[in-house]
């Protein structure tokens, strides 16, 4: 069955192939040792950054549905309040094709919040089949015999790329033990921080109350590292690799996505208005009470020493006082002057 299910993955594994090649191409011709770990070890982050970069449309989707969900809150607590205490299936039919047709009203996909991480499992495998591969001197692609014996001979750390945790366990090689377990709990602690970021800087207070999507996040808090902690064991360094290097993109990628542009009514929303507001305030502009990025008010915490004011410009009056105003037909003389010419 899995002899069957990497023959489909094999046209990926060419091309994790080709990528991982071509880096290391790349690094040889700088000067790097070819059968060093260095070249190879550089070659594997090389091939997270292609990815990466190919899947930032993908993340811009994701980015989208999370938002899409927020936006929908109301509604769905609505929907869920409506049924609630009814367990017969005619209910829950209902309330799951409201909600269907609520997603579709709105344009929102909860799946679209997964697809980078679908879409990237079969470049894992592809990888993990690839590195295993290379322990066992299997070929693929452009990587032939000479560039798998010289993958296989790389080493990172005194371990070779191809080496496993519980292998290592049974061989008794700490060096490889430790270096795995590092950068398993490494792996483990950037998939949790990513998570927590999200959830605590992204995500507003109301949209955790009664939120299916937001106790699924909750959930993916502590599930996510701790199955990568328990897998992690069977992985490859390389493996290990690029897991730990495609963590840390996603840690900075959703970064600078929450401090740039935060969901509505999220923590990272309030932040970003009060640097902008004291962004205003150095250039002395009256600060902002409305959020400009959602156009909810948001009022920031400032000191009323720091607020610099901005006096308004008097407007022309129209007319005037009934004595200032020139009679018609007195040729715009007021009655004291005509009085004076007299």
């Amino acid at each position: 069955m899995m002899e069957f299910f990497y023959d489909l993955l094999h046209p990926i594994q060419w091309v994790v192939a080709w990528i991982m090649v071509r880096f290391h191409d790349l690094f040889t011709a700088i000067g790097l040792d070819p059968a060093g770990g260095a070249a190879w070890s550089l070659s594997i982050v090389g091939l997270v950054v292609v990815i990466r970069i190919l899947l930032i449309p993908l993340f811009v989707k994701q980015i989208k549905a999370m938002r899409g969900m927020q936006v929908i809150q109301p509604e769905m607590r609505k929907i869920q309040q409506k049924y609630k205490g009814k367990t017969d299936p005619a209910s829950r039919q209902a309330m799951q094709q409201e909600m269907m047709a609520l997603y579709r009203t709105s344009g929102t996909n909860p799946m679209a919040s997964c697809l980078p991480i679908l879409l990237q499992s079969p470049i894992f495998f592809a990888l993990f089949h690839t590195l295993n591969g290379i322990g066992k001197g299997e070929t693929v692609g452009p990587l032939n015999a000479e560039l798998v014996e010289q993958a296989d001979n790389a080493t990172i750390f005194g371990s070779q790329l191809s080496d496993i945790f519980l292998r290592s366990w049974g061989d008794g090689d700490w060096n490889t033990i430790v270096l795995t377990a590092v950068m398993i709990v490494l792996m483990s602690l950037s998939q949790f921080i990513t998570q927590r970021q999200l959830m605590a800087k992204n995500t507003s207070s109301a949209s955790m109350q009664d939120n299916p999507f937001a106790q699924q996040q909750k959930l993916m808090l502590y599930i996510l590292p701790i199955i990568f902690a328990v897998s992690g064991v069977n992985f490859p360094i390389g493996v290990l690799l690029y897991w730990l290097t495609t963590n840390v993109w996603s840690m900075g990628q959703q970064f600078f996505v929450i401090r740039r542009m935060p969901n509505p009514g999220s923590l990272a929303e309030k932040e970003l208005q009060e640097r902008r507001a004291r962004r205003a305030a150095r250039r002395g502009h009256v600060l902002p009470t409305t959020g400009e990025v959602t156009g909810t008010t948001a009022v920031a915490d400032h000191t009323p020493a720091a607020t610099p004011v901005r006096r308004q410009r008097q407007q022309p009056k129209r007319g005037g006082s009934r004595e200032n105003r020139r009679p018609s037909g007195s040729g715009g003389a007021r009655p004291d002057q005509r009085r004076g010419n007299r």
